[in-house]
């Protein structure tokens, strides 16, 4: 990932990524969805969103509600 970007949510289940996609581009945030699923188990690993560091703290409240 490029420098200065952060993870700022993590899920195992796709839908959930896409909701903290779409949350975070209403807000003109701009974000990264990366996918960390083994491509042999694509069962194993998470879906991660990553936003720019100066996003950071208003990507994670506008996102709390999705971590469980």
């Amino acid at each position: 990932m490029e420098k200065d970007w952060v993870c700022v949510f993590h899920s195992e289940q796709g839908f959930q990524a896409e909701i903290a996609r779409e949350i975070l581009e209403n807000e003109e945030i701009n974000c990264v969805v990366l996918n960390e699923h083994d491509s042999t188990f694509p069962s194993i690993g998470d879906l991660e969103i990553w936003v720019h560091q100066d996003f950071e703290v208003k990507a994670t409240e506008l996102l709390k509600d999705l971590i469980l």
